[in-house]
């Protein structure tokens, strides 16, 4: 058996319990879920943002000034 036994584990809970209340783990955990739900949300609109541009989407966005941050993966003679 290890250093902390499940009786150490339970007696931390109750303190944490006993500091910091039920509502605000509760408000905590929310946050905390609604935080990586977005997060999750933003990666997947990153992909589809990246994935669908054209080069000459990119060519008509670049001539309009507008910066555009990417990797070039092949080169197109304009």
């Amino acid at each position: 058996m290890g250093a902390w036994s499940i009786w150490h584990w339970l007696i931390i809970l109750v303190v944490v319990l006993l500091v910091f209340g039920t509502k605000k783990l509760r408000n905590i955990g929310e946050d905390l879920g609604g935080a990586v739900k977005g997060f999750k949300q933003g990666l997947k609109e990153g992909e589809e943002n990246s994935s669908g541009a054209t080069p000459n989407q990119i060519a008509q966005s670049a001539s309009s000034g507008q910066t555009i941050e990417g990797e070039v993966k092949e080169k197109i003679n304009s």
